[in-house]
């Protein structure tokens, strides 16, 4: 199986027609969920789909372990190619992460333009082309509505998809009539795209609460699986 494959057969093919094409350059994505429901996984298998086809990227981890982001990679990669031959199996997973980056930051006592700064300077002068960047760990409860902006400006100016992923902590209730998440009411002008994640028997459901100008699909034709934590249809 060839990289093209791989790609022409993901359920993303799905979800970008759910999201009228997907994401899109200079848009603001957010997967919100509560803690340990796949979230990352989810990052990680958009950000895998676009490697497939060496659209390159950049990761931005505000967790203090860079190990643990890598080690969804190679877990998501090995899961993806699993029933392929070893020898290009291996070949396919070294030739995306080629394409690659992870970048790690504390989100308290570093401003939002000295990580906007640092990804510029990686994109301009490490001369990585990044198409997407992927914001894990990023507390929205510790930022202000106008950092958000600042990301959203950045991907407009150099003309990006930004994903983020953001946590629901603490008890309930988290989200408003509209399923909304009311840590992101005050931002959702900056926001695209809004999908939620809900834990259920044998699986976790995507919804889509805000896509732009288009009404929102509401439930996804995808879940995520939660012994492989795949996207699947």
């Amino acid at each position: 199986m060839t990289n093209k494959e791989l790609v022409e057969k993901s359920p993303l093919r799905s979800f970008e027609q759910s999201l009228h094409g997907g994401l899109g350059k200079g848009n603001i994505g957010i997967l919100a969920s509560l803690k340990g429901l796949g979230k990352t996984a989810c990052l990680v298998h958009i950000a895998v789909d676009k490697l497939f086809q060496e659209k390159p990227v950049i990761h931005v981890s505000y967790s203090s372990r860079v190990d643990y982001i890598m080690t969804w990679y190679e877990d998501i990669l090995k899961e993806i190619t699993k029933d392929m031959d070893p020898g290009q199996a291996q070949e396919i997973r070294d030739e995306a992460t080629k394409h690659l980056v992870v970048m790690n930051f504390k989100q308290e006592g570093t401003k939002t333009e000295q990580v906007l700064k640092s990804l510029e300077e990686m994109i301009e002068f490490g001369k990585f082309a990044a198409d997407t960047i992927i914001v894990d760990g990023y507390h929205f409860t510790a930022a202000a509505v106008q950092d958000l902006e600042k990301f959203k400006d950045f991907a407009g100016r150099l003309g990006l998809e930004v994903w983020f992923s953001a946590s629901l902590r603490g008890e309930g209730p988290h989200f408003d009539e509209n399923g909304i998440p009311f840590i992101l009411k005050d931002g959702l002008e900056a926001i695209d795209v809004l999908i939620t994640l809900h834990s259920k028997a044998h699986f976790v459901r995507l919804d889509t609460v805000k896509d732009r100008e288009y009404p929102p699909a509401g439930e996804l034709p995808l879940k995520l699986d939660p012994r492989t934590l795949l996207i699947a249809e």
